[in-house]
This record gives structure tokens, sequence and C-alpha cells, in this order.
């Protein structure tokens, strides 16, 4: 009987040594990658929360402004009816009747302002029950309203006054909080608080809902610490946080810290523990109210599933282990050649896949892309040669408008497949904030020349449609001229120009087309007119063209066109990628948006016409008169500053303004031929700095972002162009 030689000590000695390094390897590199992951995790909640915070307190300060704008807009007619009387119930029913986030509005006056009459202060409000106006006086003397914090601050508060959160009894019977300013007589005297009361709970449901994580919740608390909002009802406008702390039989250090940032309004987030649990409290205060709102997140919930898949990495890497110690037996088997070949292919199929999965993952592949759409119909498709390639091909939209492109890499396989993920990479970063596709790809072909040292470039289209009007500006480098779909098929007029990543200094030209309703484009890379058969035959372009004949969708044309070459090539291999990307436009009515123009000269006393074009627009379109106000604010903004700085001192021009109206936004463009300038690239003012600290300038461009709802600024053939939109 044989025996088997044992081991020699040294192999056993290095079979060991080499499973505690990869042991050591495994926990090192799950260490590094749990730290990195929870450091990911972390940020991720860090601005989830943060963004929260801005949603819920832009859409606090939307409510806080219309009541602003509903005191300063009545200002005028309360200082005219000081000396009647008789009016002045009226102008605070105008207050509640015009502007729905109001809920009541009096004009209290100064005790003893008329001899005749000691207390006056009408007051307006709208029922909680029944939606219906009340009148009632608060000059009583139970109600005692010149000891009230609205009315004794106000006073002194020329820009006017957000009190503390309050239960108005005896008033408008609800929890409110009020703004209010004073309103002076024709000698400069105040005479008189004008003032607009808000129902806090639309706050208390809006606040309260803010679910970004499961057990996550939200506190509202004013100036003096009251809490406003809280998971627990009973503390609602009956203690405050400092008592809620000193009631806790917690470390107070952490909790003493984070009370005097919300009471001081800063911004940021603080680790805290309670009964053992550990939670991160974000804040963010509400300008102008001295209120804070905070969003409180169990650390649990951020990491509870990095920590079971922590351990779930650590029993793998025990199982890996053991695989290793079979695989060293079968190395001391004399199969040590074989196992390491066979690890080595696995391995590289392995890593291809997962390198097709993410190029793959890098382009749309959802289709219909936008189903909410009926404007237009698309739908692509790549098949590369081989487990990864260079083909490319991206698409979204923003402004109402589709950003698309296709590109084929020199080349092919993993190189191929880098210079891929680079192009497709720049094309998102450079169109998140440039409109035109000439200008783009000259961006682009720099940075990709720059970094150029394997000598590879991309024949690459860009183009940009218009989804309200057919408009279609477009680019091309190097690439094959796309196949137009109208009444007839022809091939898109295209000025080849240089691929990316060629010359450096090569300017792209950028051409134009109108598309009409059901006409469509047809994107293609080489790999599909050069597909060839077991005879060196190509597809070519009358066989694709002949596939395109018959009127299908987006994606049949796809599925149809992919089976004519499959049955073209038959068993022949696949030489190249194949990628083809289909844009059917379907908008039947794209004049249905109303355009009026005004021309003005750099002359600010040209300003009124501005507010009789927009008032007319507004009657003439049956808009809601509230946007008339805040829109007319920020347009007036915008072109007081083309007049003003645009031109030369002396010199003479025009400033264009273009209104266009639909169903759902309000949109202006103002053009002017005078110096380049972005107003977008200013930077945010922080309105929270004082008067000393804050820099000169900037507060017109601040309220403009904070009315409209989106804003963009062009540079073309020697003018500057300003879009702005309301969402109406």
């Amino acid at each position: 009987m044989k025996t088997i030689k044992s081991f020699p000590r040294r192999s056993i000695w290095s079979s060991l040594l080499l499973v505690l390094v990869a042991a050591l390897t495994l926990a090192a590199t799950s260490l590094i990658q749990y730290y990195y992951a929870q450091k990911e995790i972390r940020n991720e909640a860090n601005t989830l929360a943060e963004d929260q915070l801005e949603i819920t307190k832009s859409q606090i300060n939307d409510v806080l402004n219309q009541a602003e704008a509903a005191v300063r807009n009545s200002m005028w007619i309360a200082q005219w009816c000081i000396d009647r009387r008789d009016s002045l119930f009226r102008i605070t029913q105008r207050v509640v009747e015009d502007n729905p986030v109001v809920v009541g509005s009096t004009i209290a006056f100064v005790p003893g302002y008329f001899d005749n009459v000691p207390l006056l202060a009408p007051y307006s409000f709208r029922d909680r029950t029944t939606g219906e106006l009340q009148l009632r006086s608060l000059a009583t003397p139970e109600y005692d309203y010149p000891s009230k914090e609205w009315f004794v601050k106000a006073l002194n508060c020329e820009s006017g006054y957000w009190s503390e959160p309050y239960l108005d009894e005896g008033g408008g019977d609800m929890l409110m909080t009020t703004f209010s300013m004073p309103v002076k007589d024709e000698e400069g005297a105040v005479a008189a608080v004008l003032t607009a009361d808000i129902s806090l709970y639309w706050l208390t449901n809006m606040v309260g809902d803010v679910k970004i994580y499961p057990n996550a919740f939200s506190i509202m608390t004013s100036q003096t610490g009251k809490l406003m909002v809280c998971p627990v009802q009973s503390f609602i406008m009956k203690k405050t946080i400092q008592e809620v702390v000193a009631s806790m039989n917690e470390d107070t250090a952490n909790y003493n810290a984070l009370v005097n940032d919300l009471i001081s309004g800063k911004v940021g987030n603080t680790a805290v523990r309670y009964q053992g649990k550990h939670y991160f409290v974000y804040h963010a205060p509400v300008e102008r109210t001295g209120w804070t709102m905070s969003i409180v997140i169990p650390k649990d919930e951020i990491f509870g599933d990095l920590m079971r898949m922590k351990w779930r990495v650590r029993l793998l890497q025990i199982l890996g282990l053991l695989m290793l110690v079979v695989i060293l037996r079968s190395v001391a088997r004399n199969q040590k050649k074989y196992q390491v070949l066979s690890e080595k292919k696995e391995r590289m199929e392995s890593e291809l896949k997962i390198a097709s999965n993410i190029q793959m993952s890098m382009i749309p592949k959802v289709f219909p892309p936008f189903p909410e759409r009926h404007d237009i119909d698309m739908c692509a498709s790549l098949v590369p040669a081989r487990e990864v390639g260079g083909d490319l091909y991206d698409f979204f939209i923003r402004d109402e408008k589709l950003f698309f492109c296709i590109g084929d890499v020199s080349g092919k396989g993993v190189p191929a497949s880098l210079v891929m993920a680079v192009t497709r990479s720049l094309f998102r970063a450079v169109t998140s904030h440039e409109s035109s596709p000439g200008k783009i790809v000259t961006i682009m072909n720099k940075s990709m020349s720059e970094m150029n040292e394997n000598n590879m470039f991309v024949t690459f289209f860009c183009g940009i449609l218009n989804l309200a009007d057919g408009h279609l500006k477009y680019c091309n480098a190097g690439h094959n001229a796309p196949m137009i779909l109208t009444n007839s098929k022809s091939m898109l007029d295209v000025v080849p120009n240089l691929p990316l990543g060629v010359m450096s200094d090569m300017e792209f030209q950028e051409q134009e087309v109108d598309m009409h309703y059901d006409d469509a484009l047809f994107l293609y890379t080489d790999g599909l007119t050069e597909a060839e058969n077991s005879s060196n035959e190509l597809f070519g372009l009358k066989r694709v063209a002949s596939v395109l004949s018959a009127r299908r969708s987006a994606q049949e044309h796809l599925e149809v066109m992919e089976k004519n070459v499959a049955d073209f090539v038959g068993d022949a291999p696949q030489s190249d990628d194949l990628t083809m990307l289909f844009i059917h436009y379907m908008n039947e009515t794209p004049a249905a948006c109303k355009e009026r123009h005004l021309v003005l000269g750099n002359d600010v006393s040209q300003i009124p016409q501005l507010e009789e074009f927009l008032e007319s627009l507004v009657e003439e379109e049956k808009l809601d008169p509230g946007v008339f106000t805040m829109v007319n604010l920020a347009l007036e903004e915008a072109v007081t500053n083309v007049m003003m700085y645009a031109y030369p001192k002396g010199t003479e021009g025009i400033v264009d303004i273009l209104a266009r109206v639909d169903d759902n936004k309000l949109e202006f463009t103002i053009t002017d031929s005078g110096m380049a300038f972005d107003p977008t690239a200013i930077p945010e003012v922080d309105i929270t700095a004082g008067v000393e600290d804050r820099k000169i300038g900037g507060l017109g461009i601040h309220m403009v972002r904070n009315i409209m709802d989106t804003l963009q600024y062009e540079r073309v053939d020697g003018k500057n162009i300003l879009s702005m939109t309301k969402n109406i």
C-alpha cells in the first residue's frame, strides 16, 4: 500500500503565510470599504436632510412672502384712509379676500390717536370651520391689543415685524403668527399698525409630513425656543426646547450646544444620544421669523443596511478563506498550474462582465424614456461587438429641450470603453450649464484633446431639440450624417468637422433645422451600415432606408432594424459595435404658445411701459392677479439692470422683451446687444449677514431667483439672452 508523502515544511509555512496575508488583506479591505461606505452614506443623509430643509424653508418663505406682500401692497390705501374710518373695515377685508394665505387682518390705531375714540382696531378674519369672512373689533378690554407683541414691536419697525407664534383668543381664535407694519399719517407720525395673520396649522402639516427616513421626525422652534411643531402633540406651544432638554435624564452637554444653535438660528447638524440610541439632528433657520426647523434621524436608520452588509461581508470573507485553503490543497496535489489558469480566466470573464454592466448602466436603457410626455417618442439600442465597446448614446430633457448625442470611439475593447465613459461624462457635465451644441462639442473636444495620450478619437453628433416648437440645433464631429424622416427620407445636412480629440483648438460649426409634427431623426454608428455577411457584403444605407419606409413606433423601428441586420449577417461574427437612436417628434400644437413683444430704449424712464405691458398680458390671458406683483418685480429688476449697465454711458441701445404664455408657464426672454454679462453666475447673497458685513450688490438677482422658477443665460451672436419662467 502506497503512502502519500507529507508536504515539505517550507511549503506548509508558505501556505499558512499566504492564508494569513489573505485574511489580513480581506480584513483591511473590509475596514477601508466600510469606512468609505459609511462616509458616503453619511454624506448622502446630510445632503438629503439639507435638501429637505431647503425645500420646506422655501415653501414656508413663499407663504411668508405672500403675507408680507399683502400688507405692503395695502399700505398706501391704509395711509389714505386714516381719516376715513368708515373704509377701514374694507381695507382689512381686501387683505384677507385677495390673499388665500392670510386668515386675518386688522388696522389697529395707536391709543388716543383719535380724540373721540380711545381705541380702534377693525378686524377681518376667515372662520376656520366655514371659511366665511367674519368681522369684529379688537378694541375691547378683554383683548387689549395695545399690549400685544404684534402691535408693540411693529410701532418702531418700519420694515415690518413677524411675531412669535401665539393662540389668538378673542381675535382669530386660532394658532397663528402675525406680520405687522406701522402706518404713518401725512405728518410722518405712526398712526396705526396694519397686519396679516397666518394660521400655523398649515405649518404643522407641512413640517410634520417630512419623512426622509421611516422613523425620522421634524421639530420647529420659535425664536424663544417654543415648540411649534413636535411629534408630542401635548408639547406644541406649551413647552420650550429648553424645558424639554432640562427634563431629560441624559448628558446634556451636546443638548445644550444644540439648544444654543437652535435659538441663535445656526445652520448645521449635531449628534446626540437619548436612551442609549444615537440621533443626528439637522437644523436651519427660517429667515426673518427667528424660527428654526430641525430634522431628527436615528443613526441606525442611516447605517442599518451598511451594518447588515458588514456581517454578510465578514461571512463571505470567512468563506473566501476556506476556499483559499481548499485551493492550496489542490495546489499541493500538483494542480497548481491548471488552477491558476482557470482562476485567471474566470476573473477576466467576471471583470469583463462587470465592466460591461457598468458601461451599459451609464446609458439610458428604459424605453419609452418619458412615458408621461406625448410630444416625443424615442428609443435607442447599443450592441457591443465584444464584452465592452466604444459606442455611446445619451439623452435627457432640460428646460423643455431634448439634449441628445451619439458617438463612436476609435478602436475596440477596454480602451475604447474607457474613452466612451469619459465622453459620456463630459457630455453630461458640459450640457448641465451649456445650451449651444457648437459650444458643447468645442468644450468637449478641448478637454479630450488635452488628455489624449493614446491618440484615440471619437466621432460624435450632438443635438438639442426644442420640444415646444421643433427647432433643432446640432453639431457634427466627424460622425455619420443622421437620416431625417419627413414626407420623404433624406440625409441631414451636416458639416463634417473633425472628430473629438484630434485638434484642441478646433472650432466646431453649429447648424439648425426645424422639425414638424411626425418628423423623425434616425442616428446610428457605422456598425450598422458596415455590418458584413459571410460574403463580405455591407448592409449599406439603401437597406437602412428601406427598413425605415414603414411607419412604426420608435421601439418597433429599432427592433425591425436589428432583425434585418441579424438576418443579413447570418452566422458571420459581429465586427463592430452597433448603436442606433430614433427620435420621433410628435408635438401637434407647437404654436399654442402666445407671444407678445415690447421694445424699450436703455432709458429707465420707460420702465412704466413695462408694467403696463405686463398688466395688459395678465388681464388678456385672465391670469391670477397674484402673479402680477411678484413677476413685475422680477421683470422690472432684470430690465432695469440692462438699461443701466449693458451699454456704455452715453450710448443708445434697445432692450427687447418677448413674453410667451401657455397653459403651464409664463416665459420672458430679455435680449440686448450690450456688454457680455451673465447675471446667473453671480454668487448667492448671504442675506443673514449684517449690513456692515454684506457685500454691495447681488440683492436684485437674489430676488429674481426667488420669484422666478427658472433662470437661464446665453450669449449668442454678440447678444445677451436672459430667459425667465414662472410656473402658473
